[in-house]
């Protein structure tokens, strides 16, 4: 062969296209039951950390008093295989950065196209300018009595929590989804 032939060209491998593009079906799971499913879009996937993008999958606009989700707002969503949280990033239908809304869960599993998530309750939020960084849900959590029931995954949603709290306080969010 010679050195131009076909047999040696590669072949380029097409970029992915809306009709080539995976989806994958989110299912949050909460108290053993299913909260949430919806399509996403799935963007990147490493073995360890995938990110996929859905539409606010919510019904109709969800105000908690420092933010709404509305419909036409894009979720960019992280999740881990090995961490015990997902972040997502929250823009509205223009583009414009809301913020990150954490959930701390168990890490995330992947059967065949199902990306399941099971929530544990806490969760926080980072505003887009970084100047409100809150945690959320404390109360259900304790309610959940998952301290009794698995002590260990108590520890280990409690600890996660502290983490992104860490991170998102001190510049090294970003650095987390880079």
């Amino acid at each position: 062969m010679s050195a131009n032939s076909p047999e040696d060209t590669p072949t380029p491998t097409p970029a992915p296209t809306p009709a080539t593009t995976p989806t994958l079906n989110v299912v949050l799971v909460k108290a053993g039951r299913t909260k949430i499913s919806y399509p996403a879009e799935l963007l990147h996937d490493d073995g360890t950390r995938l990110a996929v993008r859905a539409a606010w999958a919510g019904d109709g606009v969800r105000d908690f008093g420092f933010v709404r989700f509305e419909p036409g707002d894009v979720f960019t969503e992280y999740y881990w295989r090995d961490r015990w949280y997902s972040v997502k990033e929250v823009r509205d239908a223009a583009g414009t950065l809301k913020g990150w809304y954490c959930d701390i869960a168990r890490p995330a599993t992947l059967a065949g196209t199902d990306l399941v998530v099971e929530d544990l309750d806490l969760d926080l939020w980072r505003s887009a300018d970084g100047t409100d960084v809150r945690r959320l849900d404390e109360d259900e959590f304790e309610e959940s009595g998952l301290a009794v029931s698995d002590p260990r995954a108590a520890s280990a949603a409690v600890a996660a929590l502290d983490e992104l709290e860490s991170l998102a306080r001190e510049g090294g969010f970003e650095k987390l989804l880079a």
